[in-house]
């Protein structure tokens, strides 16, 4: 497709309990979708927000409109700073000091087993871990996150849209009474449970995010959210409702898409076991590889904008209000770009991959995701010798996360 245009016409048919929409460009080449996302003038994440199906109502539109990642600047902007602020010198240390000690202890867990589910044994603790230092969320309740993000994530997919694995004997009061809320959220005729982007959805989550927000307010510790939710700047400090869909991003972008890159880039390894055996004898090759799994398996497929005016783009004509959908996967596999761009080359330099986007959206987390990756894979390279897959992974159904939900492995011991 991308050697006729770099940019396609596609339409939107029902689909999984989605209705017909009105269809999409599909930009596919690097440079252009470098351009979209560095153009919130013409390329507005307010006006439809950033995924592909329209939400259901007017009403959910404007609630998703109120999330940071479904804004342009100035409002984006302001959010993001007292956000930048937060992670203050000292905390992204303490941060990648408990990254380093947590990776050890997961792979020393596992390590006598010669074998496990590389997903939900491995790679599902770290950001989990991580993800609750940062927010200030009691270890007891962290598996909330993991159900939250499934949910999230994997609405379409049997397995996870239905994710169950807090245990609430555990968890704090915050969590029962989350949970309390949960009970309530009740699937239509169908059997579907409500879009996980609504209020409605999630609401769970949104309570369970109040209730910390307070907590926070009125006992601060020295997590990320504390400080943010001190933080003032000309504007004024943020807001609970503002820190509510904030949790969102946090419990989805922070948890679910490096979720999904530790598998993917395992797999990457499993699947190119040259390339695994060269890692294993120089590790200091090891930032380079996590360039390449980032590249190759990209975590997340795409992301939505929507032009602002009539404009012309990789020489078509895209009418004002149309939906402009950018493919990280596409991007990350231009030839013009990369040399063989469908090799898995660990040594591969330069890598200007897209997988953590550009522009005003580039990810606030992109740092602490390579060092969890880093970290991670150090130990599983130098742990777990003649590692191999012991069966088919499974992937995620989704057209957003490229994921996978069970990756069987096995190692000598």
């Amino acid at each position: 497709m991308r050697q006729e245009s770099a940019i396609h016409w596609v339409e939107e048919p029902a689909l999984l309990g989605w209705e017909k929409g009105p269809g999409f460009w599909a930009v596919l080449t690097h440079d252009l979708v470098n351009k979209v996302l560095r153009d919130p003038n013409n390329f507005s994440s307010y006006i439809g927000g950033t995924q592909i199906r329209d939400p259901s109502s007017a009403s959910m539109l404007s609630f998703v409109q109120r999330m940071m990642l479904n804004q342009d600047p100035p409002e984006h902007s302001r959010l993001r700073r007292l956000l930048v602020k937060s992670f203050t010198p000292r905390a992204v240390a303490r941060l990648e000091e408990n990254i380093k000690s947590s990776a050890f202890s997961i792979v020393a867990n596992v390590q006598k087993n010669a074998q496990a589910d590389f997903v939900t044994e491995i790679a599902t603790d770290l950001p989990l871990l991580t993800l609750a230092s940062i927010m200030g969320i009691p270890e007891e309740d962290r598996m909330l996150l993991y159900d939250w993000s499934n949910r999230v994530i994997g609405y379409q997919d049997d397995e996870y849209a239905a994710s169950d694995s807090f245990d609430p004997k555990k968890g704090t009061e915050m969590a029962k009474r989350a949970l309390k809320i949960r009970a309530g959220i009740k699937a239509d005729e169908s059997g579907r449970l409500p879009d996980p982007r609504s209020r409605e959805g999630l609401a769970d989550m949104y309570a369970y995010a109040s209730d910390l927000a307070n907590y926070r307010l009125s006992n601060p510790g020295e997590d990320i959210v504390s400080t943010l939710l001190n933080a003032d700047d000309d504007q004024g400090p943020i807001t609970v409702e503002e820190f509510e869909t904030m949790f969102f991003l946090f419990a989805v972008a922070g948890n679910e898409t490096l979720r999904n890159g530790i598998p993917g880039g395992l797999l990457a390894l499993l699947t190119h076991p040259e390339q695994l055996t060269q890692l294993v004898n120089d590790p200091s090759l090891l930032d380079g590889a996590i360039e390449e799994m980032l590249r190759y398996a990209p975590p997340v497929v795409h992301f939505r904008r929507t032009a602002t005016c009539d404009l012309e783009l990789g020489g078509r004509s895209v009418e004002a209000g149309e939906k402009i959908v950018v493919y990280h996967a596409a991007a990350n596999r231009d030839p013009k770009v990369f040399e063989n761009p469908d090799r898995f080359d660990i040594l591969r330099s330069p890598n200007d991959h897209l997988t953590f986007g550009a522009g005003p959206h580039f990810c606030l987390g992109s740092r602490l995701a390579r060092v969890q990756m880093r970290a991670l894979f150090q130990e599983i390279i130098t742990k777990l010798p003649n590692l191999e897959m012991a069966g088919e992974p499974e992937h995620l159904v989704s057209n957003f996360q490229n994921g996978l939900k069970h990756l069987p492995i096995r190692w000598s011991t």
